[in-house]
């Protein structure tokens, strides 16, 4: 399995991604609460997450991808 860096906005350095389970994943992503017209910024979030779940499995972990949508 690929080694992952991710930066930790906290100390500002780059730090191996070490997941709790060896070979495993779980993301829990927050949708979007739209009280107004709909526009690009409501779609970041599922574009940038949905990156972030196919490369992860691209370089082999098995990942729990959970997302939800807010209706108001």
């Amino acid at each position: 399995m690929q080694k992952v860096f991710v930066k930790n906005t906290l100390s500002g350095e780059k730090e191996e991604f070490k997941p709790i389970i060896e070979g495993r994943l779980g993301m829990y992503v927050c949708g979007p609460t739209v009280y107004g017209e709909p526009h690009m910024g409501h779609a970041r979030s599922a574009l940038t997450f949905d990156i972030v779940f196919r490369y992860m499995e691209a370089i082999g972990y098995k990942v729990r991808y959970v997302r939800n949508i807010t209706d108001v």
